[in-house]
């Protein structure tokens, strides 16, 4: 990438260790390193089983193949895939592992050094005033696990990531239904919960309106707040096709990533793979948090083009006329220096959308993870609606998830904000009402632990330690917990710090291609897989399928009325409940025998008739943020305030990395060397005299981390990016109120130097 003065847009200064393009031969090296390793046939084993990938949600697999999309198309496997498949198939953790390294020991490991430790293959317990993990048998597990959840069910609770399969998902949330516990937090309140939250309101969904046959046929994506060539690089190879076609793609982010600057895809080997394929047509880079004034900037460029599609929104919206009039009324001097883009960026942005005939709009957590997330959302989907790019193919609104299964846990019910016709269902199956109380989501989950008001916590997957802000709140708060039992495949730092007042169990579970019998998985676009039987390497473990557990503790705690648990250790009887009682899923009924995978009915919107009340999408007006940061005074640091910098930091997850998950220390594609870096404009670490690689100090509201090494990026002035979860120490988030989800993505932060 060429290099400029950072002085003024595009803020494109890199350091010298990024690449000229994302992806390219570094990804076919990448592949070719682990096809000759050791480990290389069963790495190739694993891709060619027809399961969902393990990674995030555009993967790839199921009945299609291991490298085929739900379109049929080949060559469809990322390198986030070989790494996911590489730490599966690692030895098991030695079975004197947890005797020879006591818990304080193993409290320092990193994330990558957890993940390393090998695979999960027998169950352990720490027990109150014990220095070590001890091997722990299946009966003790169960006479524990039984005893918790047979209390007050209020006081009961779980916690799940999209690690685990749909029917997983849907015992899990019937269990905790069935005792009469609403507190089903979820991974997703920590990322797309706003997603979800103003997608309902607006559209009567909570998913996205667009399938990869519709994106196909767009001629423009916006994309904002996504680092697509790091987190889900499939995208990629759609963003390449619409441009080879001719279409546009215009990307909104603070960080000017170089993948989407430039990308070369393994799958395009002539014609991208060594020379890279242009990505962005326009790129923004707006201050963080500041979405919502730049599409209100975009609309308002739209009315001024006469680009605005009146009849669209007459017909087939309500509210419309507030967002016009709010359009109208903000000058174009409030929504400049809000957004810090300026007005001619912003038409040339409303120029191309206006004269793309089929626009996608997408999305990911630097919009959902801001404290006006829901209000971020209602604006890029207001954009959409006024422009008239919704309900038709190749056109409407996207949010791209990161995690492989998140979003099928969704359609399964594990979620505090149960939709009405699944709650009617639900009271059918059981003969009662489903009246709950309000329930806990993540971030509720951890604050009612502190106050001492939750005793005991099934986390299914996920690293509900790790992936909260305030890591000290987060361990102090499962500290008041009596039982904790974490069901995983490999260990990660939560297990280790997450600890519960007296029994913390882990119990290891199969992954997605090694469990004994068939499961299903929902894309985020809305497409079932059917994942094979497989089988496990650990051939001496002592581990149990996650739908065995759970129906085995349910049967345990609640006996065989009105549901017969034990008869539901059939995940294929399982798919009979979820086709009778879940929306759109009742082909799930048949798909044992018929094999046949299927994107849910009604989700996709091709024609402009919506799932609300009155079949028009309703729209909702977008109040401008209030950006303003603390002073360096108001972090208390004394004389360090004179030579000191506030920044907007954002939090992210490196190029090779899984939620929580670290698979390498650097961060390639930012030229960051390892985690304890923070990503700077070279004119904001001037300011207070720091050149490259200095060491500073960065504090937050709850913490502050030392020897932090200064790298120069292509970031806007007035923000920073650091790594997540290490950097989740030193805040407390401020939460979205709606959704519960963290501004993880604009966190007040003061720099100084260590010198």
């Amino acid at each position: 990438m060429e290099t400029t003065s950072p002085s003024q847009p595009p803020f494109d200064e890199t350091n010298e260790d990024t690449p000229e393009i994302g992806g390219g031969l570094p990804i076919i090296k990448y592949w070719a390193e682990h096809t000759l390793s050791p480990e290389g046939p069963k790495i190739w084993k694993t891709l060619l089983h027809h399961s969902a990938c393990l990674s995030c949600s555009w993967g790839t697999g199921g009945q299609k193949g291991g490298f085929t999309n739900e379109e049929g198309e080949k060559l469809q496997r990322c390198m986030k895939s070989v790494e996911a498949i590489t730490a599966e198939i690692q030895p098991p953790v030695s079975k004197h592992f947890f005797d020879t390294n006591p818990i304080a020991r193993l409290q320092q490991l990193t994330s990558y050094e957890a993940d390393r430790l090998g695979r999960l293959s027998f169950p352990v317990i720490l027990r109150a005033g014990s220095s070590h993990f001890q091997r722990i048998s299946w009966d003790e597990i169960y006479s524990i696990a039984t005893a918790a959840f047979k209390l007050d069910p209020e006081r009961v609770a779980s916690y799940s990531s999209g690690r685990g399969s749909n029917e997983a998902a849907f015992v899990l949330q019937l269990m905790m239904r069935t005792l009469g516990s609403n507190n089903l937090a979820d991974c997703s309140d920590l990322c797309h919960a706003p997603s979800t939250t103003a997608l309902s309101e607006m559209f009567g969904t909570k998913t996205s309106i667009v399938s990869l046959e519709s994106l196909k046929e767009a001629d423009c994506v916006v994309l904002a707040g996504a680092n697509s060539p790091s987190n889900h690089p499939r995208l990629m190879n759609e963003l390449i096709k619409i441009r080879d076609n001719g279409g546009k793609v215009i990307v909104i982010n603070p960080v000017m990533e170089i993948g989407l600057v430039k990308f070369g895809s393994p799958a395009f080997p002539v014609k991208s793979l060594v020379p890279g394929s242009k990505i962005a047509d326009l790129y923004l880079q707006p201050i963080p948090g500041s979405d919502v004034a730049l599409f209100i900037g975009i609309q308002k460029a739209l009315m001024g083009q006469g680009r605005i599609d009146r009849e669209f929104l007459q017909a087939h919206t309500e509210g419309w006329e507030a967002i016009l009039e709010q359009a109208h009324t903000t000058s174009w001097e409030t929504i400049t220096s809000t957004c810090g883009v300026s007005q001619t960026e912003i038409e040339s942005a409303a120029t191309i959308i206006g004269m793309s005939k089929r626009v996608v709009f997408a999305w990911a957590m630097g919009l959902t993870q801001q404290l006006n997330g829901v209000d971020n959302v209602y604006s890029i989907a207001n954009t959409a609606l006024v422009s008239g790019n919704a309900g038709k193919m190749g056109a409407g609104v996207m949010p791209v998830r990161g995690h492989s299964n998140v979003q099928g846990f969704g359609s399964m019910g594990v979620t505090v904000k149960l939709k009405e016709e699944l709650k009617q269902a639900l009271e059918r199956l059981l003969g009662r009402s489903l009246n709950l109380p309000t329930g806990y989501h993540t971030r509720d989950l951890i604050e009612a632990a502190a106050a001492g008001k939750v005793d005991s916590l099934i986390c299914v997957g996920g690293n509900l330690y790790g992936a909260n802000p305030n890591s000290n709140q987060a361990k102090q708060a499962l500290g008041n917990i009596d039982t904790i039992i974490y069901m995983a495949t490999k260990p990660n730092i939560g297990h280790f710090n997450g600890l519960a007042k007296t029994n913390t169990i882990i119990i290891p579970v199969f992954n997605r291609f090694e469990n004994p019998y068939k499961t299903t998985s929902e894309s985020g676009n809305n497409f079932v897989r059917l994942n094979d039987a497989g089988e496990t390497h650990l051939k001496s473990g002592d581990l149990i399928p996650e739908v065995e557990f759970l129906t085995k503790l349910a049967h345990y705690v609640l006996g065989e009325e009105p549901i017969q648990w034990r008869k539901m250790q059939d995940p294929q009887y399982i798919r009979q409940i979820i086709a009778s009682t879940i929306e759109g899923y009742q082909k799930i009924a048949t798909i044992d025998d018929t094999k046949e995978e299927f994107t849910i009915a009604d989700r996709i919107v091709t024609k402009p008739h919506f799932k609300t009340p009155s079949g028009k999408a309703k729209m909702f007006t977008t109040p401008l943020p209030d950006l303003t940061l603390p002073t360096a005074q108001d972090f208390n640091i004394g004389e360090r305030a004179n030579n000191s910098l506030v920044l907007a930091l954002m939090t992210g997850r490196s190029y090779s990395q899984h939620n929580t998950v670290v698979y390498k220390i650097g961060d390639m594609y930012r030229g960051m060397p390892h985690r304890n870096c923070i990503l700077m404009n070279r004119l904001d670490a001037e300011k207070i005299d720091l050149a490259a690689h200095d060491r500073v100090t960065v504090q937050g509201d709850a913490g502050k981390l030392k020897d932090v090494e200064v790298i120069y990026g292509s970031v806007r002035e007035g923000a920073a990016l650091m790594f997540y979860p290490e950097v989740n120490v030193i805040f407390t988030a401020q939460t979205e109120t709606r959704s519960g989800t963290p501004a993880y993505k604009r966190v007040p932060v003061v720099i100084y130097s260590d010198k």
